[in-house]
Protein backbone atom coordinates (compact mmCIF):
# COMPACT_ATOMS: atom_id res chain seq x y z
CA UNK A 1 0.00 0.00 0.00
CA UNK A 2 1.73 3.41 -1.22
CA UNK A 3 1.48 5.80 1.89
CA UNK A 4 1.19 9.68 1.34
CA UNK A 5 3.81 11.99 3.00
CA UNK A 6 2.87 14.09 5.92
CA UNK A 7 2.73 16.96 3.88
CA UNK A 8 0.47 15.38 1.42
CA UNK A 9 -1.82 14.23 4.18
CA UNK A 10 -2.14 18.01 5.56
CA UNK A 11 -3.11 19.62 2.12
CA UNK A 12 -5.18 17.16 0.75
CA UNK A 13 -8.64 18.82 0.19
CA UNK A 14 -10.79 19.04 2.65
CA UNK A 15 -13.70 17.49 0.58
CA UNK A 16 -12.14 14.10 -0.69
CA UNK A 17 -11.31 13.91 2.97
CA UNK A 18 -15.10 14.15 4.19
CA UNK A 19 -16.08 11.62 1.56
CA UNK A 20 -14.00 8.83 1.87
CA UNK A 21 -13.41 9.30 5.82
CA UNK A 22 -16.33 7.00 7.05
CA UNK A 23 -15.56 4.42 4.37
CA UNK A 24 -11.41 4.52 5.23
CA UNK A 25 -12.35 5.02 9.07
CA UNK A 26 -14.93 2.39 9.20
CA UNK A 27 -12.75 -0.18 6.92
CA UNK A 28 -9.24 0.79 8.72
CA UNK A 29 -10.79 0.79 12.10
CA UNK A 30 -12.10 -2.42 11.43
CA UNK A 31 -9.49 -4.34 10.38
CA UNK A 32 -6.79 -3.22 12.59
CA UNK A 33 -9.69 -3.96 15.43
CA UNK A 34 -9.74 -7.22 13.87
CA UNK A 35 -6.48 -7.88 13.45
CA UNK A 36 -5.40 -6.70 16.82
CA UNK A 37 -7.62 -8.93 18.75
CA UNK A 38 -7.00 -12.05 16.45
CA UNK A 39 -2.93 -11.64 16.75
CA UNK A 40 -3.50 -10.56 20.61
CA UNK A 41 -5.51 -13.88 20.67
CA UNK A 42 -2.92 -15.82 18.48
CA UNK A 43 -0.34 -14.84 20.38
CA UNK A 44 -2.39 -15.79 23.89
CA UNK A 45 -3.11 -19.13 22.62
CA UNK A 46 0.92 -19.59 21.14
CA UNK A 47 1.91 -18.70 24.42
CA UNK A 48 -0.30 -21.21 25.90
CA UNK A 49 0.59 -24.28 23.64
CA UNK A 50 4.48 -22.96 24.29
CA UNK A 51 4.11 -23.67 27.80
CA UNK A 52 1.93 -27.32 27.39
CA UNK A 53 4.28 -28.68 24.82
CA UNK A 54 7.19 -29.61 26.84
CA UNK A 55 5.05 -30.83 29.85
CA UNK A 56 2.84 -33.21 27.16
CA UNK A 57 6.23 -34.41 25.95
CA UNK A 58 7.52 -35.50 29.21
CA UNK A 59 3.96 -36.79 30.08
CA UNK A 60 3.58 -38.77 26.80
CA UNK A 61 7.09 -40.31 26.90
CA UNK A 62 6.52 -41.46 30.62
CA UNK A 63 3.13 -43.20 28.81
CA UNK A 64 0.87 -41.22 31.40
CA UNK A 65 -2.48 -40.58 29.60
CA UNK A 66 -4.42 -39.35 32.54
CA UNK A 67 -1.48 -36.75 33.16
CA UNK A 68 -2.02 -35.64 29.84
CA UNK A 69 -5.74 -35.04 30.43
CA UNK A 70 -5.39 -33.29 33.23
CA UNK A 71 -2.52 -31.04 32.22
CA UNK A 72 -5.06 -30.26 28.95
CA UNK A 73 -8.01 -29.67 31.33
CA UNK A 74 -5.84 -27.52 33.68
CA UNK A 75 -3.98 -25.46 31.33
CA UNK A 76 -7.42 -25.48 29.02
CA UNK A 77 -9.24 -23.94 32.17
CA UNK A 78 -6.65 -21.53 32.84
CA UNK A 79 -6.15 -20.16 29.30
CA UNK A 80 -9.61 -20.04 28.01
CA UNK A 81 -9.08 -22.36 25.63
CA UNK A 82 -9.69 -25.65 24.28
CA UNK A 83 -6.01 -27.46 24.80
CA UNK A 84 -5.70 -30.69 22.70
CA UNK A 85 -2.64 -33.00 22.15
CA UNK A 86 -2.26 -34.81 18.95
CA UNK A 87 -0.24 -38.05 18.43
CA UNK A 88 2.37 -38.05 15.25
CA UNK A 89 -0.60 -40.28 13.56
CA UNK A 90 -3.15 -38.11 14.13
CA UNK A 91 -4.76 -40.02 17.07
CA UNK A 92 -6.27 -37.57 19.79
CA UNK A 93 -4.13 -38.35 23.46
CA UNK A 94 -5.90 -35.56 25.18
CA UNK A 95 -8.68 -32.67 25.15
CA UNK A 96 -9.87 -30.84 27.36
CA UNK A 97 -13.31 -30.01 26.42
CA UNK A 98 -14.12 -33.72 25.33
CA UNK A 99 -13.06 -37.09 25.90
CA UNK A 100 -10.28 -38.07 23.16
CA UNK A 101 -11.56 -41.89 22.57
CA UNK A 102 -14.64 -40.19 21.47
CA UNK A 103 -12.60 -37.81 18.95
CA UNK A 104 -11.54 -38.31 15.07
CA UNK A 105 -8.27 -38.25 13.71
CA UNK A 106 -6.78 -34.70 13.60
CA UNK A 107 -3.77 -35.96 10.72
CA UNK A 108 -5.54 -33.94 8.01
CA UNK A 109 -5.34 -30.74 10.01
CA UNK A 110 -3.47 -27.90 8.25
CA UNK A 111 -2.35 -26.30 11.88
CA UNK A 112 -1.92 -30.25 12.89
CA UNK A 113 -0.11 -31.33 10.12
CA UNK A 114 2.55 -27.94 10.41
CA UNK A 115 3.03 -28.80 13.93
CA UNK A 116 3.98 -32.37 12.99
CA UNK A 117 6.31 -31.29 10.55
CA UNK A 118 8.39 -28.90 12.77
CA UNK A 119 6.48 -25.51 12.57
CA UNK A 120 4.05 -23.52 14.49
CA UNK A 121 0.43 -24.36 12.62
CA UNK A 122 -1.99 -21.43 12.41
CA UNK A 123 -5.43 -22.08 10.79
CA UNK A 124 -9.16 -20.42 11.45
CA UNK A 125 -12.37 -22.32 10.15
CA UNK A 126 -15.76 -23.55 11.39
CA UNK A 127 -15.90 -26.28 13.61
CA UNK A 128 -18.36 -29.36 13.68
CA UNK A 129 -18.26 -30.28 17.07
CA UNK A 130 -18.53 -26.72 18.43
CA UNK A 131 -21.01 -25.35 15.67
CA UNK A 132 -18.98 -22.07 15.67
CA UNK A 133 -15.44 -20.37 13.85
CA UNK A 134 -12.53 -21.26 15.89
CA UNK A 135 -8.78 -19.97 15.80
CA UNK A 136 -6.35 -22.57 16.11
CA UNK A 137 -2.60 -22.94 17.06
CA UNK A 138 -0.46 -25.68 17.07
CA UNK A 139 3.24 -26.41 17.91
CA UNK A 140 5.43 -29.56 17.89
CA UNK A 141 6.68 -31.10 21.03
CA UNK A 142 9.61 -33.38 20.69
CA UNK A 143 9.58 -36.78 22.56
CA UNK A 144 13.22 -36.72 24.06
CA UNK A 145 15.23 -40.19 23.57
CA UNK A 146 13.26 -41.24 20.97
CA UNK A 147 12.80 -38.09 18.12
CA UNK A 148 9.37 -38.26 17.84
CA UNK A 149 6.62 -35.62 17.76
CA UNK A 150 3.51 -34.35 19.25
CA UNK A 151 0.99 -31.22 17.68
CA UNK A 152 -0.14 -29.27 20.94
CA UNK A 153 -2.89 -27.24 19.67
CA UNK A 154 -5.36 -24.59 21.39
CA UNK A 155 -8.24 -23.22 19.91
CA UNK A 156 -10.44 -20.42 21.09
CA UNK A 157 -13.86 -19.19 19.17
CA UNK A 158 -13.93 -15.62 17.01
CA UNK A 159 -17.45 -15.18 17.53
CA UNK A 160 -16.94 -13.46 20.34
CA UNK A 161 -14.89 -11.09 18.03
CA UNK A 162 -17.02 -11.02 15.47
CA UNK A 163 -19.59 -9.71 17.48
CA UNK A 164 -17.42 -6.83 19.25
CA UNK A 165 -16.40 -5.79 15.51
CA UNK A 166 -19.70 -5.44 14.66
CA UNK A 167 -20.50 -3.20 17.27
CA UNK A 168 -17.55 -2.09 16.61
CA UNK A 169 -18.41 -1.52 12.80
CA UNK A 170 -21.64 0.61 13.83
CA UNK A 171 -20.34 2.75 16.17
CA UNK A 172 -17.45 3.67 13.74
CA UNK A 173 -19.99 4.33 10.70
CA UNK A 174 -21.83 6.65 13.65
CA UNK A 175 -18.32 8.23 14.10
CA UNK A 176 -17.70 8.94 11.15
CA UNK A 177 -21.21 10.66 10.41
CA UNK A 178 -20.66 13.11 13.23
CA UNK A 179 -16.91 13.40 12.06
CA UNK A 180 -18.50 14.85 8.76
CA UNK A 181 -20.76 16.99 10.43
CA UNK A 182 -17.78 18.14 12.32
CA UNK A 183 -15.58 18.59 9.22
CA UNK A 184 -14.55 22.23 10.45
CA UNK A 185 -12.14 19.66 13.05
CA UNK A 186 -11.03 17.75 11.03
CA UNK A 187 -7.35 19.05 10.78
CA UNK A 188 -7.30 19.01 14.47
CA UNK A 189 -8.28 15.39 14.87
CA UNK A 190 -5.84 14.70 11.66
CA UNK A 191 -3.23 16.01 13.55
CA UNK A 192 -4.40 14.40 16.93
CA UNK A 193 -4.04 11.49 15.07
CA UNK A 194 -0.59 11.76 13.87
CA UNK A 195 0.43 12.85 17.26
CA UNK A 196 -0.73 9.21 18.59
CA UNK A 197 1.44 7.69 16.38
CA UNK A 198 4.30 9.63 17.08
CA UNK A 199 3.61 8.82 20.68
CA UNK A 200 3.49 5.32 20.15
CA UNK A 201 6.97 5.47 18.42
CA UNK A 202 8.27 7.49 21.32
CA UNK A 203 6.36 4.66 23.79
CA UNK A 204 8.47 2.21 21.87
CA UNK A 205 11.85 3.90 21.51
CA UNK A 206 11.46 4.26 25.66
CA UNK A 207 10.82 0.84 25.64
CA UNK A 208 13.55 -0.46 23.69
CA UNK A 209 16.32 2.13 25.56
CA UNK A 210 14.69 0.38 29.12
CA UNK A 211 15.58 -3.56 27.49
CA UNK A 212 12.27 -4.20 26.56
CA UNK A 213 12.69 -6.04 22.99
CA UNK A 214 9.92 -8.13 23.09
CA UNK A 215 7.82 -5.23 22.02
CA UNK A 216 7.45 -4.11 18.10
CA UNK A 217 6.45 -0.99 17.13
CA UNK A 218 3.21 -1.28 14.42
CA UNK A 219 3.40 0.29 11.21
CA UNK A 220 2.27 3.39 10.82
CA UNK A 221 0.44 5.27 7.86
CA UNK A 222 2.95 7.42 6.38
CA UNK A 223 5.72 6.77 4.98
CA UNK A 224 7.84 8.51 7.06
CA UNK A 225 6.72 7.39 10.41
CA UNK A 226 6.64 3.58 9.09
CA UNK A 227 9.76 3.99 8.10
CA UNK A 228 10.92 4.94 11.71
CA UNK A 229 8.88 2.15 13.38
CA UNK A 230 10.80 -0.27 10.82
CA UNK A 231 13.67 0.92 11.22
CA UNK A 232 13.22 0.76 15.24
CA UNK A 233 11.64 -2.86 14.54
CA UNK A 234 14.86 -4.24 12.91
CA UNK A 235 16.98 -3.04 15.57
CA UNK A 236 15.25 -4.47 18.07
CA UNK A 237 15.50 -7.91 16.69
CA UNK A 238 18.91 -7.67 15.64
CA UNK A 239 19.55 -5.98 19.84
CA UNK A 240 17.64 -9.56 20.85
CA UNK A 241 19.48 -12.14 18.99
CA UNK A 242 22.64 -10.50 19.84
CA UNK A 243 21.94 -10.18 23.30
CA UNK A 244 20.39 -13.59 23.23
CA UNK A 245 23.57 -15.04 22.07
CA UNK A 246 25.81 -13.30 24.13
CA UNK A 247 23.93 -14.62 27.24
CA UNK A 248 23.43 -18.33 25.65
CA UNK A 249 27.90 -18.11 25.43
CA UNK A 250 28.09 -16.66 28.96
CA UNK A 251 25.89 -19.29 30.43
CA UNK A 252 27.52 -21.75 28.08
CA UNK A 253 31.43 -20.95 29.32
CA UNK A 254 30.14 -20.31 33.25
CA UNK A 255 28.88 -24.26 33.38
CA UNK A 256 31.97 -25.34 31.87
CA UNK A 257 34.02 -23.16 34.53
CA UNK A 258 31.79 -24.27 37.21
CA UNK A 259 31.84 -28.10 36.15
CA UNK A 260 35.40 -27.72 35.95
CA UNK A 261 37.88 -29.99 38.91
CA UNK A 262 40.62 -27.08 38.43
CA UNK A 263 39.81 -23.57 39.84
CA UNK A 264 40.23 -20.64 37.27
CA UNK A 265 41.39 -17.30 38.52
CA UNK A 266 41.15 -14.66 35.65
CA UNK A 267 42.92 -11.24 35.71
CA UNK A 268 42.69 -8.10 33.90
CA UNK A 269 45.74 -5.68 32.83
CA UNK A 270 45.32 -3.96 35.83
CA UNK A 271 45.54 -6.86 38.23
CA UNK A 272 42.28 -7.27 39.20
CA UNK A 273 40.13 -10.26 39.25
CA UNK A 274 37.73 -10.50 36.87
CA UNK A 275 36.62 -14.19 37.15
CA UNK A 276 36.65 -16.66 39.63
CA UNK A 277 34.95 -19.98 39.29
CA UNK A 278 33.65 -22.63 41.98
CA UNK A 279 36.78 -24.54 42.36
CA UNK A 280 38.99 -21.60 42.39
CA UNK A 281 37.15 -19.95 45.43
CA UNK A 282 37.03 -23.37 47.12
CA UNK A 283 40.88 -23.40 46.80
CA UNK A 284 41.50 -19.96 47.82
CA UNK A 285 38.85 -19.34 50.45
CA UNK A 286 36.82 -16.63 49.27
CA UNK A 287 33.25 -16.35 47.77
CA UNK A 288 33.21 -15.33 43.78
CA UNK A 289 31.11 -12.06 44.42
CA UNK A 290 33.86 -11.03 47.19
CA UNK A 291 36.88 -11.65 44.81
CA UNK A 292 35.56 -9.98 41.77
CA UNK A 293 36.80 -6.39 41.58
CA UNK A 294 39.86 -6.96 44.20
CA UNK A 295 43.65 -7.19 43.29
CA UNK A 296 44.96 -10.73 43.29
CA UNK A 297 47.50 -9.66 46.04
CA UNK A 298 44.26 -10.14 48.24
CA UNK A 299 42.66 -12.68 46.69
CA UNK A 300 45.36 -15.05 46.22
CA UNK A 301 47.20 -13.94 49.70
CA UNK A 302 50.19 -16.04 48.24
CA UNK A 303 53.35 -13.86 46.40
CA UNK A 304 53.99 -16.48 44.22
CA UNK A 305 50.69 -16.39 42.47
CA UNK A 306 51.04 -12.86 42.71
CA UNK A 307 54.19 -12.89 40.78
CA UNK A 308 53.27 -15.00 38.17
CA UNK A 309 50.18 -13.28 37.26
CA UNK A 310 52.60 -9.96 37.39
CA UNK A 311 55.20 -12.12 35.08
CA UNK A 312 52.31 -13.15 32.37
CA UNK A 313 51.01 -9.40 32.46
CA UNK A 314 54.11 -8.56 31.61
CA UNK A 315 54.70 -10.56 28.68
CA UNK A 316 55.60 -14.28 29.56
CA UNK A 317 54.11 -16.45 27.55
CA UNK A 318 53.42 -19.40 30.00
CA UNK A 319 54.42 -20.64 33.74
CA UNK A 320 54.31 -22.99 36.01
CA UNK A 321 54.83 -23.75 39.51
CA UNK A 322 54.05 -25.58 42.35
CA UNK A 323 52.88 -22.98 45.78
CA UNK A 324 51.96 -23.85 48.82
CA UNK A 325 48.93 -22.06 50.33
CA UNK A 326 46.12 -22.62 53.44
CA UNK A 327 46.98 -21.13 57.01
CA UNK A 328 49.28 -24.00 57.82
CA UNK A 329 50.62 -24.13 54.11
CA UNK A 330 49.27 -27.87 54.27
CA UNK A 331 47.64 -27.35 50.56
CA UNK A 332 49.71 -27.84 47.32
CA UNK A 333 48.65 -26.44 44.23
CA UNK A 334 50.13 -26.70 40.68
CA UNK A 335 49.20 -23.06 39.39
CA UNK A 336 49.68 -22.96 35.34
CA UNK A 337 49.79 -19.24 34.35
CA UNK A 338 49.09 -17.73 30.71
CA UNK A 339 47.95 -14.94 29.05
CA UNK A 340 44.12 -14.19 28.69
CA UNK A 341 43.79 -12.64 25.37
CA UNK A 342 40.59 -10.71 24.04
CA UNK A 343 38.53 -11.29 20.39
CA UNK A 344 40.76 -8.75 18.36
CA UNK A 345 44.06 -11.22 19.46
CA UNK A 346 45.47 -8.72 22.45
CA UNK A 347 46.43 -9.37 25.18
CA UNK A 348 43.86 -8.22 28.25
CA UNK A 349 45.03 -10.01 31.53
CA UNK A 350 46.03 -13.26 32.79
CA UNK A 351 44.72 -16.41 33.19
CA UNK A 352 45.51 -18.55 36.43
CA UNK A 353 44.84 -22.55 36.49
CA UNK A 354 44.63 -23.82 40.41
CA UNK A 355 45.60 -27.69 40.26
CA UNK A 356 45.06 -29.25 43.68
CA UNK A 357 48.20 -31.47 43.88
CA UNK A 358 48.69 -32.26 47.41
CA UNK A 359 47.17 -35.53 47.66
CA UNK A 360 50.06 -36.20 44.93
CA UNK A 361 52.50 -34.36 47.17
CA UNK A 362 51.65 -36.71 50.12
CA UNK A 363 51.61 -40.03 48.54
CA UNK A 364 55.50 -38.63 46.96
CA UNK A 365 56.62 -38.06 50.46
CA UNK A 366 55.19 -41.34 51.85
CA UNK A 367 56.68 -43.24 48.87
CA UNK A 368 60.26 -41.56 49.86
CA UNK A 369 60.10 -42.08 53.43
CA UNK A 370 58.99 -46.52 52.60
CA UNK A 371 61.77 -46.78 50.48
CA UNK A 372 64.00 -44.89 52.86
CA UNK A 373 62.77 -46.76 55.68
CA UNK A 374 62.67 -49.85 54.14
CA UNK A 375 66.45 -49.28 52.96
CA UNK A 376 67.18 -48.14 56.57
CA UNK A 377 65.20 -51.54 58.03
CA UNK A 378 66.88 -53.75 55.64
CA UNK A 379 70.06 -52.84 55.64
CA UNK A 380 71.01 -53.31 59.04
CA UNK A 381 70.11 -57.06 59.21
CA UNK A 382 72.37 -56.81 56.00
CA UNK A 383 75.14 -55.29 57.26
CA UNK A 384 74.86 -57.31 60.49
CA UNK A 385 75.12 -60.53 58.56
CA UNK A 386 77.65 -59.41 56.38
CA UNK A 387 80.34 -58.05 59.02
CA UNK A 388 80.25 -61.66 60.75
CA UNK A 389 80.15 -63.86 57.67
CA UNK A 390 83.12 -61.33 57.11
CA UNK A 391 84.89 -61.79 60.13
CA UNK A 392 83.81 -65.86 60.17
CA UNK A 393 85.76 -65.95 56.61
CA UNK A 394 88.52 -63.29 57.36
CA UNK A 395 89.41 -64.26 61.06
CA UNK A 396 87.88 -67.76 61.80
CA UNK A 397 87.59 -67.38 65.47
CA UNK A 398 89.50 -70.70 67.47
CA UNK A 399 87.26 -71.13 69.74
CA UNK A 400 83.74 -73.19 68.74
CA UNK A 401 81.86 -71.12 71.40
CA UNK A 402 82.95 -67.71 69.67
CA UNK A 403 82.38 -69.39 66.05
CA UNK A 404 78.77 -70.73 67.12
CA UNK A 405 77.78 -67.22 68.95
CA UNK A 406 78.32 -65.35 65.13
CA UNK A 407 76.38 -68.03 63.44
CA UNK A 408 73.76 -67.46 66.27
CA UNK A 409 74.23 -63.49 65.65
CA UNK A 410 73.82 -64.14 61.70
CA UNK A 411 70.52 -66.57 62.28
CA UNK A 412 69.05 -64.05 63.73
CA UNK A 413 69.70 -61.53 62.05
CA UNK A 414 68.43 -63.16 58.64
CA UNK A 415 65.50 -63.91 60.45
CA UNK A 416 64.97 -60.26 61.40
CA UNK A 417 65.39 -60.10 57.37
CA UNK A 418 63.00 -62.45 56.94
CA UNK A 419 60.46 -61.33 59.11
CA UNK A 420 60.34 -57.55 57.41
CA UNK A 421 59.95 -59.17 53.98
CA UNK A 422 57.01 -61.54 54.93
CA UNK A 423 55.63 -58.78 56.75
CA UNK A 424 56.04 -56.32 53.64
CA UNK A 425 54.54 -59.33 50.96
CA UNK A 426 51.66 -59.21 53.75
CA UNK A 427 50.84 -55.88 53.41
CA UNK A 428 51.15 -55.81 49.89
CA UNK A 429 48.62 -59.24 49.70
CA UNK A 430 46.51 -56.84 51.65
CA UNK A 431 46.06 -53.75 49.26
CA UNK A 432 45.95 -55.94 46.45
CA UNK A 433 43.17 -57.93 47.70
CA UNK A 434 41.11 -55.46 49.06
CA UNK A 435 41.48 -53.52 45.84
CA UNK A 436 40.44 -56.28 44.00
CA UNK A 437 38.14 -57.31 46.06
CA UNK A 438 39.76 -60.46 47.05
CA UNK A 439 38.56 -60.80 50.59
CA UNK A 440 35.85 -62.82 51.49
CA UNK A 441 33.88 -61.46 54.75
CA UNK A 442 31.60 -63.56 56.24
CA UNK A 443 29.07 -62.88 58.87
CA UNK A 444 30.62 -64.30 62.12
CA UNK A 445 30.31 -64.35 65.77
CA UNK A 446 33.35 -62.59 67.20
CA UNK A 447 33.82 -64.85 70.79
CA UNK A 448 35.00 -67.69 69.35
CA UNK A 449 37.74 -66.21 66.99
CA UNK A 450 38.77 -64.44 69.95
CA UNK A 451 38.86 -67.68 72.13
CA UNK A 452 40.67 -69.08 69.42
CA UNK A 453 43.33 -66.59 69.66
CA UNK A 454 44.04 -66.89 73.55
CA UNK A 455 44.55 -70.78 72.92
CA UNK A 456 47.08 -70.25 70.02
CA UNK A 457 48.46 -67.88 72.67
CA UNK A 458 48.69 -70.27 75.09
CA UNK A 459 50.46 -73.23 73.03
CA UNK A 460 52.92 -70.67 71.61
CA UNK A 461 53.74 -68.83 75.22
CA UNK A 462 51.93 -70.86 78.13
CA UNK A 463 53.37 -68.05 80.77
CA UNK A 464 52.14 -65.37 78.98
CA UNK A 465 48.64 -66.91 79.23
CA UNK A 466 47.29 -65.83 82.20
CA UNK A 467 47.76 -62.66 81.86
CA UNK A 468 44.96 -62.40 79.33
CA UNK A 469 41.39 -61.56 79.87
CA UNK A 470 38.72 -62.33 77.61
CA UNK A 471 35.36 -59.92 78.01
CA UNK A 472 33.15 -60.41 75.03
CA UNK A 473 29.40 -61.61 74.75
CA UNK A 474 28.22 -64.76 72.65
CA UNK A 475 26.29 -62.47 70.46
CA UNK A 476 28.45 -59.89 68.58
CA UNK A 477 28.91 -60.75 64.98
CA UNK A 478 29.97 -59.19 61.85
CA UNK A 479 31.38 -59.58 58.62
CA UNK A 480 35.00 -60.52 58.76
CA UNK A 481 37.90 -62.57 57.49
CA UNK A 482 38.60 -64.83 60.58
CA UNK A 483 42.65 -65.68 59.18
CA UNK A 484 42.89 -62.21 58.60
CA UNK A 485 41.47 -60.73 61.76
CA UNK A 486 43.17 -63.04 64.28
CA UNK A 487 46.69 -61.95 62.33
CA UNK A 488 45.31 -58.59 63.41
CA UNK A 489 44.35 -59.17 66.84
CA UNK A 490 47.27 -61.61 67.19
CA UNK A 491 49.65 -58.51 66.13
CA UNK A 492 48.01 -56.33 68.76
CA UNK A 493 47.80 -58.32 71.72
CA UNK A 494 51.80 -59.52 71.05
CA UNK A 495 52.26 -55.79 71.06
CA UNK A 496 50.62 -55.89 74.07
CA UNK A 497 52.42 -58.51 76.05
CA UNK A 498 55.58 -57.35 75.26
CA UNK A 499 55.38 -53.65 75.86
CA UNK A 500 53.63 -53.76 79.44
CA UNK A 501 55.45 -54.86 82.39
CA UNK A 502 54.86 -58.78 83.01
CA UNK A 503 53.20 -58.59 86.14
CA UNK A 504 49.66 -56.49 84.74
CA UNK A 505 46.93 -57.68 82.55
CA UNK A 506 45.94 -57.30 78.92
CA UNK A 507 42.20 -57.60 78.33
CA UNK A 508 40.78 -58.40 75.04
CA UNK A 509 37.30 -57.42 74.94
CA UNK A 510 34.58 -56.45 72.12
CA UNK A 511 31.42 -54.79 72.07
CA UNK A 512 28.70 -53.30 69.50
CA UNK A 513 28.37 -49.43 69.62
CA UNK A 514 26.27 -47.50 66.86
CA UNK A 515 25.73 -50.42 64.25
CA UNK A 516 29.55 -51.17 64.63
CA UNK A 517 30.94 -53.99 67.01
CA UNK A 518 34.58 -52.95 68.06
CA UNK A 519 37.37 -55.28 69.28
CA UNK A 520 39.71 -53.55 71.57
CA UNK A 521 43.22 -54.65 73.52
CA UNK A 522 43.61 -53.09 76.36
CA UNK A 523 47.16 -52.96 78.48
CA UNK A 524 48.68 -51.14 81.78
CA UNK A 525 51.86 -50.53 79.93
CA UNK A 526 53.96 -47.44 79.50
CA UNK A 527 51.40 -45.78 77.56
CA UNK A 528 52.04 -43.62 74.17
CA UNK A 529 52.63 -40.13 73.96
CA UNK A 530 50.09 -37.73 72.19
CA UNK A 531 52.93 -36.77 69.76
CA UNK A 532 53.19 -40.09 68.32
CA UNK A 533 49.56 -41.23 67.88
CA UNK A 534 48.84 -39.83 64.67
CA UNK A 535 51.62 -42.05 62.92
CA UNK A 536 51.06 -44.95 65.00
CA UNK A 537 49.67 -47.09 62.48
CA UNK A 538 52.41 -45.85 59.29
CA UNK A 539 55.09 -48.33 58.07
CA UNK A 540 58.53 -48.72 60.09
CA UNK A 541 57.10 -45.77 62.51
CA UNK A 542 58.48 -46.51 66.22
CA UNK A 543 57.93 -44.78 69.19
CA UNK A 544 61.13 -45.99 70.79
CA UNK A 545 63.35 -47.85 68.01
CA UNK A 546 66.11 -48.96 70.03
CA UNK A 547 63.77 -51.09 72.54
CA UNK A 548 61.23 -52.25 69.62
CA UNK A 549 64.62 -53.30 67.19
CA UNK A 550 66.16 -55.01 71.08
CA UNK A 551 62.44 -56.93 70.85
CA UNK A 552 62.32 -57.51 67.64
CA UNK A 553 60.00 -55.43 65.98
CA UNK A 554 59.97 -54.82 62.75
CA UNK A 555 57.64 -51.67 62.94
CA UNK A 556 55.02 -53.38 60.13
CA UNK A 557 52.94 -54.95 63.07
CA UNK A 558 50.11 -51.77 62.96
CA UNK A 559 50.34 -51.13 59.63
CA UNK A 560 49.36 -54.46 59.38
CA UNK A 561 46.69 -53.86 61.85
CA UNK A 562 45.27 -50.99 59.69
CA UNK A 563 44.80 -52.49 56.66
CA UNK A 564 42.97 -55.38 58.04
CA UNK A 565 40.35 -53.25 59.67
CA UNK A 566 40.07 -51.40 55.97
CA UNK A 567 40.19 -54.46 53.87
CA UNK A 568 37.07 -55.26 56.69
CA UNK A 569 35.06 -51.74 55.82
CA UNK A 570 36.07 -50.63 59.24
CA UNK A 571 39.12 -48.96 60.80
CA UNK A 572 41.91 -48.91 63.52
CA UNK A 573 42.42 -46.39 66.33
CA UNK A 574 44.51 -45.96 69.31
CA UNK A 575 43.92 -44.20 72.42
CA UNK A 576 47.07 -44.05 75.18
CA UNK A 577 48.36 -41.49 78.01
CA UNK A 578 51.38 -41.83 79.46
CA UNK A 579 51.93 -43.83 82.54
CA UNK A 580 48.46 -45.09 82.30
CA UNK A 581 48.78 -47.69 79.04
CA UNK A 582 46.89 -47.80 76.17
CA UNK A 583 43.64 -49.19 74.43
CA UNK A 584 43.93 -50.25 70.50
CA UNK A 585 40.39 -50.30 68.95
CA UNK A 586 39.48 -52.17 65.29
CA UNK A 587 36.01 -50.75 64.42
CA UNK A 588 33.96 -53.55 62.21
CA UNK A 589 30.88 -53.04 60.26
CA UNK A 590 27.99 -55.41 62.05
CA UNK A 591 26.19 -57.99 60.77
CA UNK A 592 22.66 -57.11 59.45
CA UNK A 593 20.01 -59.07 61.96
CA UNK A 594 17.73 -60.92 60.05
Amino acid sequence: MRRGTLLWATLTPLLAILLVTLVLVTALAGRAARNFFLERTDAHLESLVTIAAPRAATLAVAGDDAGLQTLCVELGRAGDARLTVIAADGRVMADSLDRPERMENHRDRPEVAAALSGATGRGTRFSETRNERLLYVAVPATLAGTGGRLAVRAAVSVSSIDSDLRVMYRQTALAGLGIALLAALLGYLRARTLGRALQRVQAGAEAFAAGDLSGRLAAAETEEIAAVTEAMNRMANQLGERIATIERQRGELEAVLTSMAEGVVAVDGNEMVIGLNAAGSQLLGIAPERALGRSIQEVGRHPDLTQMAQAVLGGAARLERDVQIGPLADTWLQVRASGLRGADGARIGALLVLNNVTRLRKLETMRRDFVANVSHELKTPITSIKGFVETIIDEPPDDEADLRRFLEIVRRQADRLDSIITDLLALSRLEQDAEGGGIELVDSHLAPVLERILRDLAARRPEQAPRVRLECPGGERALINAPLLEQAITNLLENALKYSPPDTAVTVGCEAIDGQVCVTVTDNGPGIGAEHLPRLFERFYRVDKARSRQLGGTGLGLAIVKHIAQAHGGRAEVSSEVGRGSTFTIFLPGAKRP
